[in-house]
């Protein structure tokens, strides 16, 4: 596929905008992460113009701080003119794995689906990263880039998901027991089959990187790494300012 292309089929998405944005306080005092503004524009609103851009006609958007700014948010735009739904986590934050079952609803009638951290910003080709996934029949693939963290994921040199660690605790998750790792950063960025919902088993709050380290251990789960390019986790104030001074004319859908 090529950006640009006429897509016939459903293609949905999953964006991640329910948390509580505690790394850009005082930013989100008043205000969801989601609505933090890069020159003038949201968050929400540079990330659905992307992907509306590579032809996801159908989003789910999950919210938990300050959900109904985010709800009138969208509902002034009209919803960019496409499909886009709430998945409503107020009562209770699920994370990443409980977010991703709370919306199966809506996911888990395409091959696969898209699932995107609001606060990424990011020239990755998604459709490069969609046409990797669908080559290795992953149960689910995650970009992943070469760059300093406290937290890795560790990959065979076929790109299977093998073990995670965090370097500032000495913890360590294996999956699969294998010699000369790489350890890669998680860019917050993941293509997954929907088959995955029948063996996501837990409810509640949980993990999407637990579940699979645990499914790594019978299913690939495969690393898409991107270091070319720019990747930018706008999660800081700090880093919302470099993105301003990156895009000084910064048009939405990067």
């Amino acid at each position: 596929m090529q950006t640009g292309e006429t897509m016939t089929s459903p293609r949905k998405a999953m964006i991640f905008a329910a948390g509580l944005g505690t790394r850009l306080q005082p930013l989100t005092h008043e205000k969801p992460k989601a609505l933090a503004t890069i020159n003038g524009y949201t968050l929400l609103e540079i990330l659905i113009r992307k992907l509306i851009r590579y032809q996801f006609n159908h989003i789910i958007v999950n919210v938990h701080h300050f959900a109904g700014q985010i709800i009138d948010f969208l509902k002034q735009k009209q919803n960019f003119a496409v499909d886009i739904h709430i998945s409503d986590e107020s009562g209770q934050l699920l994370d990443t794995g409980g977010g991703i079952v709370k919306a199966s609803w809506f996911l888990d009638d395409v091959d696969s689906f898209l699932v995107h951290n609001v606060d990424v910003i990011t020239d990755m080709d998604l459709h490069r990263m969609e046409n990797f996934h669908l080559r290795k029949k992953a149960l689910a693939t995650l970009a992943v880039r070469n760059r300093p963290s406290s937290r890795y994921l560790l990959f065979d040199d076929s790109n299977k998901l093998c073990g995670w660690m965090n370097t500032k605790t000495g913890e360590k998750i294996m999956a699969r027991e294998e010699s000369g790792l790489k350890a890669l950063a998680f860019s917050g960025i993941h293509f997954i089959n929907a088959g995955i919902f029948q063996h996501l088993k837990r409810k509640g709050r949980f993990s999407i990187i637990e579940a699979y380290l645990e499914l790594a251990r019978q299913y690939p789960i495969c690393g898409y790494q991107h270091d070319d390019g720019y990747w930018l986790d706008v999660g800081r104030p700090e880093n919302i300012r470099q993105a301003e001074k990156d895009f000084s004319n910064l048009f939405p859908g990067l």
